[in-house]
């Protein structure tokens, strides 16, 4: 009996390291998404007006992916050095509707009649 009370203890152990294994693994991993969540809103602090980020959460609320793929967008332009100036409303609303335009599906119904 007392072989089986030590296994048993020994699977314990090894079940509860395991599991605090996965769990600051988890958590590193959450710490360096907010790390990038940061430095990304950092860049886009320094390369959009107050307006345009305004609207790009606005759009965040309403469309998070399109406003996610506007924000990537406009990080890569000025990571790669294709950005000439900082962004402002009217730009963001061009790029918002180029970005939409290509992403939106468009839906088409047709109703049957039974006969």
């Amino acid at each position: 009996m007392s072989n089986y009370d030590e296994e048993l203890e020994r699977l314990k152990k090894k079940q509860l390291e395991e599991l605090l294994r996965k769990q600051q693994e988890q958590e590193r991993m959450k710490e360096e998404e907010m790390i990038r969540e940061a430095q990304k809103q950092e860049i886009l602090r320094k390369i959009t007006t107050p307006e345009a980020r305004a609207r790009l959460n606005n759009v965040k609320l309403v469309r998070p992916e399109l406003a996610k793929a506007v924000e990537d967008y406009i990080i890569s332009l000025a990571l790669s050095g294709r950005l000439n100036s900082v962004i402002d409303d009217d730009t963001l609303k061009q790029i918002l509707y180029a970005i939409d335009s290509r992403t939106r599906r468009e839906f088409k119904i047709n109703i049957r009649e039974k006969r």
